[in-house]
């Protein structure tokens, strides 16, 4: 069967098909809404039903609680409906330019940025066009059929190349393939772009940026774009890794913040081996930006990095002021099989 799904707040209405999700059918649709990870791991895509009956689908249950789920709460991404229904959620404009592409892509280089962080460089076709925002993911597609999302580490530049930042994990079937066996000039297909995770332009506050690990990569990408455009909006970056081996372009941020006074950059490391010279912020990551910022209901935050610290920064900072429309996240699940898109 076929339900209709209307859209509260925009009053926008498209169909879902047999096996379609509620967010599979919208971005089929064109109607884009909050979404990352597409597997019921990270809680972006929550939005409350307020009219007729779902399945919920399989998700992590941490993400979605019982309580939750009785005021009518569901995840998107996860959710099959069984009526129409009438869905408390926000569109995100991503502008026409922007289309969702299946595309074959070469491996132009192969860097090794630390132990176990490899930055993969990728060229497309030269006859095919690939829009994106600063900030979304891509899928890459293996033989077996299965997925991997990665977040392009780049901004938007002629010439059709994306970069990766593709941390190794152990017995992780595609990154060790990357460490081990890929080469120069092999052939990949992914699919993309995908996500929400942009900068929002329609904006003047300030912003706070949160990086985890190779949660660096999608900041990166909307770092660069904000200096290509010309946005002098206040912006400080905290990343946090476990060790000073871990922060893979230290040298980097460090340029950004030494060539423009609007934005500056604070590392932040878990693990600080004894006798180390180490002399700047230790702890989690979001404790440490409330010790910089306290009060936080005049900023824009935008997370990228594992599912705990996206989760300790929300609760975190919505505590310290922050409206929940202003944070914007991405939150990475490694060993999770990404859905085919139709």
């Amino acid at each position: 069967m076929v339900f209709q799904v209307t859209l509260n707040k925009s009053g926008n209405k498209f169909n879902v098909k047999k096996e379609e999700t509620v967010l599979d059918a919208a971005l089929r649709s064109g109607h884009v809404i909050p979404y990352s990870c597409r597997s019921g791991s990270c809680g972006s895509c929550k939005a409350r039903i307020l009219s007729g009956r779902i399945d919920y689908g399989e998700y992590e249950g941490n993400i979605l609680s019982e309580a939750e789920r009785a005021q009518g709460v569901a995840l998107l991404c996860q959710a099959h409906p069984l009526a129409d229904l009438i869905v408390d959620a926000r569109e995100v404009t991503v502008g026409e330019e922007i289309q969702i592409k299946l595309l074959p892509c070469r491996v132009m280089k192969l860097d090794k940025l630390n132990h176990d962080v490899m930055r993969l460089s990728l060229k497309l076709p030269q006859n095919q066009q690939f829009n994106y925002l600063a900030g979304q993911y891509i899928d890459l597609l293996l033989r077996d059929g299965r997925r991997r999302s990665f977040s392009i580490a780049n901004a938007p530049r002629e010439g059709g190349e994306l970069e990766l930042h593709i941390r190794r994990v152990p017995d992780g079937f595609f990154t060790n393939q990357i460490f081990t066996t890929m080469k120069e000039r092999d052939l990949l297909r992914f699919q993309g772009p995908l996500g929400t995770f942009f900068l929002r332009q329609d904006s003047d506050r300030p912003i706070l940026l949160v990086a985890g690990g190779t949660g660096f990569a999608p900041i990166k990408a909307v770092i660069e774009d904000a200096i290509e455009q010309n946005i002098t909006r206040p912006m400080h970056l905290f990343w946090g890794a476990r060790t000073e081996g871990d922060l893979y372009l230290d040298g980097l941020a460090r340029t950004w913040a030494e060539q423009y006074e609007h934005i500056k950059y604070t590392p932040v490391l878990s693990e600080v081996s004894p006798g180390s010279s180490w002399s700047g912020e230790t702890g989690w990551v979001h404790e440490a930006l409330l010790r910089h910022h306290s009060e936080l209901s005049t900023f824009e935050v935008y997370m990228a990095g594992p599912p705990p610290m996206i989760d300790a920064g929300h609760t975190a900072f919505t505590a310290h002021g922050l409206n929940e429309d202003n944070l914007y996240f991405d939150s990475f699940e490694f060993s999770a099989d990404a859905p085919q898109l139709s």
